[in-house]
């Protein structure tokens, strides 16, 4: 039984990192067995690619990339039952935002359904697959247990003849859903349960989104992947894990085919992450029971939805070659996911300040119809990323936070008496608080010293606190949405007997304030922009922004855990 384990250390080198998979590929190419390397990604299109799809695209493509070669974008819709061109849509623009492109290699499964119809036709002639009868309940009885060995089919035995024609009839119609099904003929005393008799064709009278009513069978998915994988020309075929009991069966159809070649098929481990789930069945879930609000929530782990939350492809990629490919499957700590986010950002964001709840300060000896533009850097880390001009008044906004009539030891921030620094302004000083009649702070009477401005005076001073703020008069109300972690539970394959999913998510996955007030120049952001707003952490607009009215997703916090942990800082 495989073991998971956290993990949090990563190897931080750029690229390339040698793994196993690679040295196959090596291998294969100084032995002379391929002149070239060929992969492909093939996805089914029945939901929305998540972070664990991430990993296997950067590694199938970032394989291609690196040996000059070429990987195949190859949609497996052998099941028009639960697949929508939705799907394929979203697939397509998943890869693409993550920075891969497959050229004229485009593919689907349904391209190949009459070659794919032949080679079973073949099987029957060479008595390798026969037309069943058993209904979905008595091939799984019959099939046997890891323990008890399978029973042959009743209908095993019959003619090449007697095969061919019933399996031409299942294609032209003639018999309902469930009532025949084309297997192959291996073996039921097989300690692999895959090659015991195979089912490799299904009744389904259903329409395709590509083929519409042509077809009224369908090939499964073991059959349809390996020859797909033959007529392409792929030379390394990389699954995950669950695929390895599979991999007699991959190979043993290609055995028994006329196929151009045969692929090599290598299992890698699937990415697992803390405090997620990433069963396409439970994400469907999620969207259809309304638990989310649709494939590009923010809070779930699809591609879509950390696009939307303002996640980076480059960061997306950059976690990839951190976790690194293995064979031994493991837990992959969520904060290293945030990390890598978390510094792309910081290279990249442009800050801003923002006051999520505020309080009225009134600088009292300050001109009442005086306004400043002071100069505030982009990006520190940026040099061309420029400079902005900030509004400064009489009347500004602070956090509710950030002011204490008594300060606890050590408190750096504003208190009766005490001198902070406002960010990119001025010195100030609070000498009254004002309260309403339930005794609530409602208003900050404070000086400024006009010398202070960028942050020196002429007698030398230095203050320990620096604050963020908006001028009131300028201020822009924008929405702040939030997010944190959809579940509360480190292990979501762990759940406890008795329970569901459900029992962990978590009730603060998503807070919205209406309160928050941004600079002016924040008034007209885009779709998607990224900021760090100051002291509170990486926000992207939305797209239920409006003119005027922006709506940003926290897309994570300035504060790093995963460093923390790591004992980094």
């Amino acid at each position: 039984m495989e073991t998971k384990e956290t993990v949090t250390e990563t190897n931080n080198e750029n690229k390339a990192v040698s793994n196993f998979i690679r040295f196959i590929i090596d291998r294969d190419l100084e032995s002379g067995k391929h002149t070239g390397v060929v992969t492909r990604f093939p996805p089914e299109p029945n939901g929305y690619l998540h972070i664990g799809h991430a990993k296997s695209i950067c590694l199938n493509f970032g394989l291609a990339r690196d040996y000059k070669g070429r990987c195949h974008l190859r949609f497996d819709d052998t099941n028009p039952v639960k697949e929508d061109v939705e799907y394929v849509d979203s697939i397509m623009d998943d890869v693409r935002w993550l920075g891969f492109d497959w050229q004229d290699h485009l593919y689907y499964a349904s391209d190949y359904f009459e070659k794919l119809y032949g080679f079973a036709e073949y099987l029957i002639e060479q008595g390798k697959a026969f037309v069943c009868d058993l209904s979905f309940d008595e091939l799984r009885a019959y099939r046997g247990t890891l323990t008890v060995p399978g029973k042959n089919s009743p209908y095993r035995d019959r003619s090449i003849e007697e095969n061919l024609r019933l399996f031409r009839a299942m294609r032209d119609g003639e018999y309902p859903d469930g009532s025949h099904s084309l297997r192959a003929k291996i073996d039921m005393n097989s300690p692999n349960l895959n090659m015991r008799d195979p089912v490799i064709y299904r009744i389904k009278k259903t329409q395709h989104h590509r083929t519409g009513s042509i077809w009224q069978i369908y090939p499964m998915y073991d059959y349809t992947h390996c020859i797909s994988d033959a007529l392409e020309g792929i030379t390394h075929s990389i699954c995950t894990l669950e695929f390895e009991d599979h991999r007699p069966l991959y190979d043993w159809f290609l055995d028994q085919l006329p196929i151009p070649c045969h692929p090599q098929q290598i299992e890698f481990a699937r990415l697992n992450l803390s405090y997620t789930v990433m069963s396409k069945r439970l994400l469907l879930e999620l969207v259809t029971t309304g638990l989310v609000k649709g494939w590009d929530d923010p809070r779930m782990p699809t591609i879509a939805g950390m696009r939307r939350r303002g996640f980076t492809a480059s960061a997306i990629r950059e976690f990839a070659d951190r976790i690194g490919v293995a064979k031994a499957s493991s837990m992959v700590d969520d904060e290293l996911l945030m990390f890598c986010v978390r510094e792309d950002l910081n290279k990249s964001a442009l800050r801003t300040m923002v006051v999520m709840n505020p309080i009225k300060l009134t600088i009292t000896n300050y001109a009442e119809d005086k306004t400043e533009e002071l100069e505030a850097d982009n990006n520190p880390e940026d040099e061309s990323a420029g400079k902005r001009m900030v509004k400064f008044s009489r009347n500004l906004l602070i956090e509710r936070e950030d002011f204490s009539e008594n300060p606890p030891k050590g408190w750096f921030r504003l208190g009766l008496n005490n001198e902070v620094r406002l960010k990119h302004a001025y010195y100030i000083k609070c000498y009254e608080a004002v309260k309403d009649e339930q005794g609530e702070i409602i208003e900050l009477l404070c000086t400024y010293d006009p010398e202070s401005r960028g942050g020196g005076t002429e007698d030398g001073r230095k203050v320990k606190g620096t604050l963020h703020w908006v001028s009131a008069p300028h201020a822009v109300p924008v929405e702040l949405r939030l997010y944190d972690r959809l579940f509360t539970m480190l292990d979501m394959s762990a759940i406890e007997e008795g329970k569901s999913y459900k029992d962990y998510l978590n009730p603060d996955s998503l807070i919205i304030n209406k309160h928050a007030m941004a600079e002016a120049t924040l008034r007209d952001v885009k779709v998607g922009e990224r900021f760090q707003f100051l002291r509170q952490g990486y926000f992207s607009v939305d797209a239920d922004s409006e003119a005027g009215k922006p709506v940003f997703n926290r897309i994570i916090t300035l504060k790093d855990r995963w460093l923390a942990k790591a004992g980094k800082q």
